[in-house]
């Protein structure tokens, strides 16, 4: 596996791969890899003939009061892990990098659909910083393919927005949502949650299935159903952020007659705050 710190040293290279045609997979992170992540890379594989991994923690993405500072950073693991699974190249820029003019200063890429809700009304700037890094990643690898889990539903349907909407010449590849056998979504922020927390956090992926299964046997009360949910998250003792059933596209309230519709929620442990959705066609 090759490392590359600088943006140019990582052009170059890949300028080469270019040359000889093959073609680039991309799978952004920030690091902390856990079984999921090199599951996006073994996916990116099986598409690419060359597969690039990032990993840098996005200071611009967190809002006041989160974690950034205590983000677990683990890079010789995930170097060690990456090499295991045979990636051609790691790109682990330092912040001066990513903003050469600081951050303060940095251009912005906004999205103003779907980013001021679900995620978006929690964290507000959130998705800015997302979006603008995201854009400045895929302009300096310029992959023909990125590889993002369906865990960040809202993510990546943002993603997905830019792209179109920006024009940028790379297909977003979906990959599914890799588990815990409980069938909690594995995640770096998983690494917070206490010993007593641990068994019960399986309620969130529960209770979107049990959410499913009730709009799959006809029901379409979805506010009700929307209540119900939280209201069984709550009972196991975690705060809901949010419990929305949407339309998968546009991540709006979804329409009795929608055809394709996403369950996502969002709840708080005591040191964690926990994502997860499930899709369904209708």
């Amino acid at each position: 596996m090759q490392v590359f710190h600088h943006v140019a040293s990582l052009r170059e290279a890949l300028k080469a791969a270019r040359r000889d045609g093959k073609t680039i997979g991309f799978v952004p992170t920030m690091g902390n890899l856990h079984d999921a992540h090199i599951e996006l890379v073994k996916r990116a594989q099986t598409m690419c003939d060359v597969v690039v991994v990032s990993i840098f923690v996005n200071r611009l993405q967190f809002g006041l009061n989160e974690d950034w500072d205590k983000y677990p950073r683990t890079m010789e693991q995930d170097m060690a892990r990456l090499r295991g699974a045979n990636c051609d190249f790691l790109f682990h820029p330092d912040e001066s990098e990513i903003y050469p003019n600081g951050m303060d200063l940095q251009t912005k890429v906004i999205c103003p659909a779907m980013t001021d809700v679900l995620c978006g009304a929690s964290r507000p700037g959130h998705f800015e910083g997302v979006t603008t890094v995201v854009a400045k990643l895929f302009n300096i690898v310029q992959p023909d393919k990125a590889i993002f889990g369906i865990k960040d539903f809202q993510q990546l349907a943002v993603i997905r927005r830019m792209v179109e909407d920006l024009c940028i010449p790379v297909e977003i590849v979906a990959a599914p949502v890799h588990r815990e056998d409980d069938g909690l979504a594995m995640s770096s922020r998983n690494g917070y949650l206490t010993e007593e927390e641990r068994p019960k956090v399986a309620i969130l992926n529960q209770t979107l299935n049990w959410a499913r299964g009730e709009i799959e046997n006809g029901r379409r009360d979805f506010a009700a159903l929307e209540a119900e949910s939280k209201s069984r998250i709550e009972s196991a003792g975690f705060r809901v952020d949010y419990f929305s059933i949407c339309n998968s596209r546009d991540l709006q309230p979804a329409a009795h007659d929608d055809r394709e519709i996403t369950l996502l929620g969002a709840m708080y442990t005591s040191a964690a705050r926990l994502i997860d959705n499930v899709s369904l066609s209708m």
